[in-house]
């Protein structure tokens, strides 16, 4: 077997850059880039690396750590979590800068590699500059404090661990159900010890996100409860998006009759203009989709993760005779609240779950009723935010502004 002499930090640089992924056909970098700040924990080593392959992963100087992890947490929803970036940072508060940008990731299910400085492994130099002792257990770190916002996490003690732990750490980032960031803690000197790696272990690889099929009893029996329904709601986030399945989302309710409310994550799953869009639903939602959300009898939740922000702490719904179905690649999420789940890719769900409903629909009146709802809150909001001979607008006109010169898909 093949060897290739290098130090940890340009082993870890290289693989990375040697993941691909194809997006709209086209054969593009998984990591998109890299934010760092650099301090002793991190500069001499990562951050050599990182200057020498800059022409193969963008690097970008960061101002402070917790932003430009955020950053690279944006990006990747903007991606759809098709793309990801790096945030790398010294040791000490450095560090524990990211942990509230780990938390974002990981509570919106989103994907962001950090990399960390840690302490030495030999511990020889202990303690280092910003290191936090733990008096009574001195294998732990402040680092410590990302396994509880993490979906992955690994501390690098040898060269050579990065040859099973970073493919781990990819396959979370781009699993539809475990999807969230991943920590890889670097301890400073391994950073720049070298090992002969494989060279197989730097050969190109496209990587594609598997997508779940969802189990036909569990579709069987959703289906059959949503027959019994004549009020129902969909209640459409971020999984949508994230699965591209906005065209059969809107094929689905025109199909069999049923309103789309959206969480604030699922924002953008379909046009303003859809006949069968009625608006965001639950804390930050409109006043349409929440008055029917009073009476509905039935939703379909589809990729999300049912907050309370969205549920308004479970006093939207009031119908006695309230039932829920979860459509969710992720298990942790598909269970919530007693619901009737489908483990499943929610584009692919979507087309299986409307095979079986057949030409159901959902009774007319119902969705007259949600026409009308949505007409009562748009002259409302056209009456607050509407075209003004005040002399200095208000929020509500400048917002009203943009909002009536947005494209539908904006």
């Amino acid at each position: 077997m093949k060897t290739q002499k290098l130090s940890c930090s340009h082993a870890l640089i290289k693989y990375l850059i040697a993941q691909k992924i194809f997006i709209n056909e086209k054969k593009l970098p998984l990591f998109a880039g890299a934010f760092g700040i650099y301090g002793h924990g991190n500069v001499a080593c990562i951050g050599q690396a990182m200057e020498e392959y800059q022409n193969e992963l963008p690097g970008y100087r960061g101002h402070h750590e917790q932003n430009m992890a955020l950053t690279g947490i944006g990006y990747a929803r903007a991606m759809r979590r098709k793309q990801i970036f790096i945030a790398t940072s010294s040791i000490g508060p450095g560090a524990t800068n990211m942990v509230t940008a780990a938390a974002v990731a990981l509570s919106n299910r989103l994907p962001i590699l950090l990399l960390p400085g840690d302490t030495f492994a030999s511990r020889f130099p202990d303690p280092v500059l910003q290191q936090v002792e733990n008096f009574n257990s001195p294998t732990e770190t402040q680092n410590d404090s990302f396994k509880a916002v993490s979906k992955y996490f690994d501390r690098i003690t040898r060269p050579e661990q990065i040859l099973t732990s970073l493919p781990q750490a990819v396959q979370v980032m781009l699993d539809q159900a475990e999807c969230g960031p991943a920590i890889i803690s670097m301890s400073q000197d391994v950073q720049g010890e070298a090992f002969d790696y494989p060279e197989i272990f730097f050969e190109e690889q496209i990587h594609e996100i598997r997508r779940i099929h969802p189990d036909q009893n569990q579709l069987k029996k959703s289906a059959d409860v949503i027959k019994n329904s004549k009020q129902p709601i969909i209640i459409s986030g971020g999984g949508v998006l994230y699965s591209e399945a906005e065209k059969e989302l809107s094929e689905f309710a025109k199909k069999h009759n049923i309103p789309v409310t959206t969480t604030v994550m699922g924002i953008g799953c379909m046009d303003k203009d859809d006949p069968y869009y009625i608006g965001p639903i639950g804390c930050l939602g409109v006043g349409s989709s929440n008055s029917l959300s009073k009476d509905t009898d039935l939703a379909l939740a589809i990729g999300n993760k049912l907050g309370d922000f969205t549920t308004g702490s479970w006093t939207n719904f009031n119908n006695p005779d309230f039932k829920l179905v979860s459509i969710n690649a992720a298990r942790f999420d598909v269970t919530k609240h007693r619901a009737i789940p489908v483990v499943g890719d929610a584009k692919i769900t979507l087309v299986e779950l409307s095979k079986l409903l057949g030409d159901w629909q959902a009774p007319i009146n119902w969705y007259d009723r949600a026409i009308k709802e949505r007409k009562k809150w748009d002259e409302y909001v056209e009456k607050e935010s509407g075209p003004t001979n005040q002399e200095i607008p208000t929020y509500a006109h400048a917002i009203g502004a943009v909002y009536r010169n947005a494209d539908p898909s904006d």
